[in-house]
């Protein structure tokens, strides 16, 4: 790939919105800017951004505010006659969007610009999403429509498990799917017992009692109330440990109110969302077990960050986050119930070798790093920018009329909320700076 040429990564998040996806793009535009290649991050304004940090441009549009509402995110508004003019004058070998919705219309309209072929990996189960946020079964079937319609007219799409692409095609989405997993950016590798007291000190952890922990953002979809409901039958039982929460969510109220109501919240600790890279690596050391009974991840990326401790992690049998996993070798299988939960913990505080032996087994088998996971991405670029420039793709340009409705139908209930003003690059004088070298 030439490396004067630009890599466009797209998202609907990024710091400092936290989440899966973000993380990925975040790691997805460190590795090809350490590879040496040119990449720009394109992504919604948010007023507590701050890019300084970033070795590469991160450039961002007008968006709606939608902070109260969804526990942080703006939503872009994808037609940015002013990014459309700043791509115009360079060299753009790819555009790859993250999110199906807004950035992927983005990148279509700027795929007319560029003249470049455009990738979107399926990271989310946005059927779940559209249920949530989406009113009327009639209005759900149009959004999910549009959103297959969105979709359908990139030139490739990817998907970060084989469960993902399921979940696609059962959205109604007939094209080719292939599956490129992400990374972890954490080495594999446990951190010093040092390490492990600095980052836990404070908390009531007895040296003798076991560790179960879970990461990810506190909302009820991730399988918070099996944990909550199997941790108290195991209090009835008799049991000891302590269970760790690490994020935070829009239902963080509701399930420790939960846990208290269940009688366990002493033997539970929040510690919100950690930042810390080396924190949380120090987390994963020092818990026993990582429990993640959640069917709505497509890909499960912190099971893989817990593997990089030796960390070994119970799932529910046949999930995304399960794909790979072999029972009672690198990781542990249940049901989709407390009951069935609570019968594994009950095994492996009778057998806690158990936890050791699947922990080793999962550093050696699900871990994959975020250098060679976007190596992998970057080696199929060339052939889709190969394929694109020969003229063998999908016929993808259609009118846009039919980008605009689709715009439309999946923007509808945005309309009435006021935009964020775009973020601007200025001198002291207050004369606009371009985000780009010429």
């Amino acid at each position: 790939m030439d490396k004067s040429q630009t890599i466009c990564l797209l998202n609907d998040s990024f710091p400092p919105v936290i989440d899966g996806v973000a993380n990925a793009v975040v790691n997805y535009a460190e590795m090809i800017h350490e590879a040496g290649q040119d990449t720009v991050v394109i992504t919604p304004s948010h007023p507590d951004s701050d890019d300084t940090g970033f070795p590469y441009p991160v450039v961002r549009y007008p968006s709606l505010d939608f902070r109260k509402k969804t526990g942080g995110y703006t939503a872009g508004i994808p037609f940015s006659p002013v990014i459309t003019r700043q791509l115009a004058d360079r060299k753009v070998a790819l555009l790859h969007s993250h999110c199906p919705i807004i950035s992927t219309i983005l990148g279509r309209e700027l795929r007319r610009v560029v003249d470049a072929p455009l990738i979107m990996t399926y990271h989310t189960k946005f059927d779940i999403e559209i249920h949530k946020m989406v009113r009327g079964k009639a209005l759900r079937a149009g959004t999910t429509k549009a959103l297959v319609q969105n979709i359908s007219a990139c030139d490739e799409v990817w998907a970060v498990s084989s469960g993902a692409a399921e979940n696609l095609r059962s959205m109604g989405y007939e094209g080719e799917c292939i599956v490129m997993p992400n990374g972890v950016d954490l080495p594999c590798c446990r951190v010093s017992q040092e390490a492990v007291f600095r980052a836990t000190q404070g908390y009531d952890l007895p040296q003798d009692v076991p560790v179960f922990l879970f990461v990810g953002r506190i909302m009820w979809y991730k399988g918070l109330k099996i944990i909550a409901d199997a941790l108290a039958m195991q209090k009835a039982l008799g049991a000891q440990y302590r269970m760790v929460f690490i994020g935070s969510g829009a239902d963080q109220e509701e399930v420790e109110a939960y846990i208290d109501r269940c009688g366990i919240a002493d033997r539970c600790i929040f510690t919100g969302a950690i930042r810390d890279r080396e924190v949380l690596r120090a987390w994963y050391s020092r818990a026993d077990l990582f429990l993640f009974p959640s069917t709505f991840d497509t890909n499960g990326l912190v099971v893989r960050e817990a593997a990089a401790s030796s960390l070994g992690a119970v799932l529910i049998s046949g999930s995304c986050a399960a794909e790979g996993i072999t029972d009672g070798v690198n990781g542990l299988l249940i049901d989709e119930n407390a009951e069935s939960l609570s019968a594994c913990l009950t095994r492996v505080l009778r057998e806690p070798e158990i936890m050791v032996r699947v922990g080793e087994h999962a550093a050696r088998e699900l871990y994959i790093s975020w250098h060679d996971a976007v190596h992998n991405a970057m080696e199929r670029y060339e052939i889709v920018i190969d394929r694109y420039r020969s003229g063998k793709r999908p016929a993808h340009l259609e009118p846009m009329e039919q980008l605009l409705e689709t715009a439309g139908t999946l923007m509808e209930d945005l309309a009435q909320i006021p935009p964020l003003p775009p973020l601007r690059r200025q001198d002291k004088e207050g004369n606009d700076l371009p985000f780009f070298k010429k």
